[in-house]
């Protein structure tokens, strides 16, 4: 059953919660936020502003790369992506 009201907390919302339209798969995408957290210490998404920062979510774009993601193992990064892509028809 697709949801259509928009709910969450700006670091964890799924991009399809901001077009309100969608399922029990936004929950995939947060705990894919939570599991990059856990991984590298911070998130993947980050601004000064919120409506920025929704708009950064909303595009999906975010990275693997750098000193502390050289240290996690393919398979982390895999969860990740898999877990945070913006379709969720392909989605964990």
């Amino acid at each position: 059953e697709k949801l259509t009201k928009k709910t969450g907390t700006s670091i964890y919302i799924a991009p399809e919660v901001l077009k309100k339209k969608y399922n029990e798969k936004s929950d995939i995408w947060s705990c894919g936020v939570i599991l990059y957290v856990l991984l590298v210490g911070y998130p993947p998404f980050i601004s000064n502003s919120t409506p920025e920062l929704l708009k950064k979510v909303e595009q999906g774009i975010y990275s693997l790369d750098g000193p502390l993601w050289s240290k996690i193992s393919k398979n982390a990064k895999d969860l990740v992506k898999n877990m945070m892509n913006v379709n969720m028809n392909d989605r964990y």
